[in-house]
């Protein structure tokens, strides 16, 4: 079992599995409207609901950024095969490979995005790349529950078997001279986002099919991965839409 906390993190995984969590723990002091909103989902789940001290959710927890909320869960069954995902999507797919995305905090904010968006799979090296962890998961405000999160091995050779399969891999670098506006993405697809500063390694930029930037039209150089991976998707949710 581990901790998970945060309102949002404990809810969407009550929703999405609920045979999952053991126990749900709340801090006794807190008597306002969003938690007893809360409380309602917990009984309705039918998952054991306890009463514990700020002191002791902290502890329980390991950190005090818990909003009063934590849970008891087990790890939800792993990705292990990105063709088992995409064989049950219908429609064009939508996956994101992030090459070398190490904060937490920038995974949990791009898996909200992915979430919302309707990416269908998310991909990552298991050397450069941070896991879900209890800040991805807080971050992600429920969506590390809901959104495939593979790290591979080898990311170049996944994004060789994503192009077997008919995907069109698209990587962001700010030399490009395609804009991400002028990219197809009404086709099964792959957005690869660098890390930030180092931007994607050689291989993985030369195995893109194509390389698209972001339009830079004030003093800044670059945008936060989070939020170029946000402003990529949506794009590609407008075209997708009309």
């Amino acid at each position: 079992m581990k901790p998970l906390y945060g309102f949002h993190a404990v809810g969407a995984r009550l929703r999405a599995a609920p045979a999952s969590v053991h126990a749900v723990y709340v801090d006794a002091s807190r008597r306002d409207a969003r938690m007893q909103q809360f409380l309602r989902k917990v009984e309705a789940s039918g998952v054991e609901l306890k009463t514990l001290s700020a002191e002791r959710l902290t502890a329980l927890a390991g950190t005090d950024r818990h909003q009063g909320v934590v849970a008891q869960v087990d790890d939800l069954p792993t990705v292990h095969d990105l063709h088992a995902v995409l064989d049950a999507v219908e429609g064009a797919p939508l996956v994101l490979a992030l090459d070398g995305v190490t904060d937490p905090h920038n995974l949990g904010a791009i898996l909200r995005t992915a979430d919302a968006a309707g990416v269908h799979l998310v991909i990552a090296p298991k050397d450069r790349a941070v896991g879900l962890n209890p800040t991805v998961a807080r971050v992600a405000s429920g969506a590390a529950e809901t959104v495939p999160y593979l790290m591979v091995t080898n990311l170049v050779r996944s994004l060789g078997e994503l192009q077997d399969r008919g995907l069109w891999v698209m990587g962001t670098d700010e030399a490009a001279t395609d804009d991400v506006y002028a990219a197809n993405w009404t086709q099964p697809a792959v957005l690869v986002m660098g890390a930030e500063g180092a931007g994607m390694r050689r291989l993985v930029r030369e195995t893109c099919d194509q390389l698209l930037q972001i339009p830079m039209l004030g003093a800044v150089e670059s945008l936060n991965v989070s939020v170029a991976a946000g402003v990529c998707l949506y794009e590609a949710v407008r075209q997708r839409r009309a």
